[in-house]
C-alpha cells in the first residue's frame, strides 16, 4: 500500500468502507437471528476492526506532509 497513487488510495478506501458497512449489516442480522452465532459475530467484528485500521492508514496517506 505504500506506493499507491492518490486515485488508487481513494478507490481502496471506497472498497474498504463499503465492506465495513456490509459487515455492519451482517453483524446486525446475526445478532437478531435465532441462531445468534457468537463465533461468527466475533469473527465479523474482528474483520471490521481490521478494516477500520486499514481505512485509517489510507486516510493518513491522503494528508500531505507538513514541514516542521
Amino acid at each position: 500500500m505504500s506506493d499507491m497513487t492518490p486515485g488508487e488510495v481513494f478507490r481502496k478506501l471506497h472498497e474498504l468502507r463499503h465492506e465495513h458497512r456490509d459487515l455492519d449489516v451482517a453483524i446486525d442480522q446475526l445478532v437478531v437471528s435465532i441462531s445468534n452465532d457468537e463465533v461468527a459475530i466475533k469473527r465479523l467484528k474482528k474483520r471490521k476492526l481490521l478494516l477500520k485500521d486499514q481505512i485509517a492508514v489510507l486516510e493518513n496517506k491522503l494528508i500531505p506532509d507538513q514541514p516542521a
